[in-house]
């Protein structure tokens, strides 16, 4: 039986640059298998900079970064980000049917997604197996949100790390995606890392908290730990996010 605190993916004394700017200064810690980390921090900390190294988009300067105890650079780039999948805010679909759209990942591959497997990606994320022949670009903001995760999933991912997708929506289609990425947890046992400026969801979805500041993890622990941070710059940040 997995421990509650088995790390999944470590990170120790990662350093990344680009342009003369240090993005991330000495990252140390680790996201625990099977539970939801969320991220929060000002813009600018290095919090998107550090999802592109989980998943391979970009290699550290220095230090190393493990998924499931061996070194990311072991995994093939492709084997990578079956394992490692990544929803963005901005849900980008192909032109076409919700369908076509599911089939992409598999499509790559040069595979077909069966129609079966289809419906139940779309029941997991609360929609109807009606929707597979609607156009994309018909779908509203949450329904498009849930496709997006829904195509993250084909390839049953071990770790899926979410930026911000819920910013742009209505408060009802955020606390349908917030109740949906719950169950992908507790369902599949997916481990979720959660990008939100939203102290309040990292609050109530998070297992754990990472806050960071500067390109640095400035304070983490149990997401109980917003409530009383032992950092100043922590408390500061806090309070000015709830003014």
């Amino acid at each position: 039986m997995t421990n509650p605190t088995t790390p999944i993916v470590e990170f120790k004394n990662v350093t990344y640059s680009t342009d003369g700017l240090h993005i991330l200064k000495e990252i140390t810690g680790s996201f625990p298998e099977g539970k939801i980390t969320t991220l929060v921090g000002p813009s600018g900390a290095g919090k998107t900079t550090l999802f592109r190294l989980c998943n391979g988009l970009i290699s550290p300067d220095t230090g190393d970064i493990l998924i499931k105890g061996k070194p990311i650079q072991t995994y093939e780039p492709i084997r990578l980000r079956r394992n490692v999948g990544l929803a963005l805010q901005s849900a980008t679909m192909i032109k076409g049917t919700v369908l076509e759209n599911l089939a992409l990942p598999l499509a790559l591959q040069g595979m077909q997604i069966e129609q079966q497997d289809a419906e139940e990606l779309l029941d997991d994320v609360g929609l109807d197996k009606s929707f597979l022949h609607r156009h994309a670009k018909d779908l509203s903001g949450g329904q498009r949100q849930k496709l997006s995760i829904a195509r993250t999933l084909v390839n049953k991912p071990k770790i899926l790390l979410l930026d911000e997708i819920t910013s742009s929506l209505d408060r009802v289609s955020q606390h349908d995606i917030e109740e949906l990425i719950s169950k992908i947890n507790e369902k599949y046992g997916t481990t979720i890392v959660w990008i939100t400026h939203n102290l309040e969801q990292a609050r109530s979805i998070g297992h754990y908290t990472w806050v960071m500041m500067g390109g640095e993890v400035i304070e983490s622990g149990e997401s109980s730990m917003l409530d009383n941070p032992q950092d100043e710059r922590v408390l500061e940040f806090i309070k000015g996010e709830l003014a």
